[in-house]
């Protein structure tokens, strides 16, 4: 239910009568989210978090109200009708052109109201290759590094030296006898 405010309607609860959900899959997964997607004007709106945390390395919020949303080296601007004062976990965004833009394949399903997302899969790891030993191996490279010398013992000559540290002082003895 919206809820009066000074300045209006408050802009974080969302308007009745709220438009049918629409679940969100990513890779055969059903994404739980607290907050459900939803279809208008025919784009697919699901809150930024936490679909977009999960697929991208970064987002963050610029201070001209756009979205950054960041992954494998691809940044997506994503402007803002309205000034944004809401928190990410309950701002919409279209999400299909940003996950396409992204990389993502996006798929709706009308009929099942579900919003099927696919990542691209890894490439394939290379394997290293085996050592061979009579293959060429890369040079040493010469390093200076200065040999250790002993430390030459101290050879004493002359008179001895005196004491450095004082020795304590005996108890001082009073003539008077201590009760005990």
């Amino acid at each position: 239910m919206n809820r009066p405010i000074r300045r209006g309607i408050s802009c974080k609860v969302p308007v009745f009568p709220p438009a049918a959900s629409v679940a969100i899959t990513v890779d055969g997964q059903r994404l739980a989210t607290y907050v459900r997607a939803y279809v208008a004007q025919g784009r697919v709106y699901a809150p930024i978090s936490p679909l977009l945390r999960l697929l991208a390395d970064r987002v963050w919020l610029e201070r001209g109200g756009a979205l950054i949303v960041e992954r494998d080296g691809r940044r997506v601007r994503v402007p803002f009708a309205r000034h944004f004062d809401a928190d990410l976990d309950v701002s919409y965004v279209a999400v299909g052109p940003v996950l396409r833009a992204l990389g993502e394949g996006v798929r709706y399903s009308a009929r099942a109201r579900t919003l099927d997302v696919r990542t691209p899969g890894a490439g394939a790891v290379a394997r290293p290759t085996p050592f061979d030993a009579a293959r060429p191996q890369a040079p040493a490279r010469a390093v200076f590094t200065p040999e250790p010398v002993a430390t030459p013992r101290p050879v004493w000559s002359g008179p001895p030296l005196p004491r450095r540290t004082p020795l304590p002082a005996p108890p001082r003895r009073s003539g008077r006898r201590q009760i005990r």
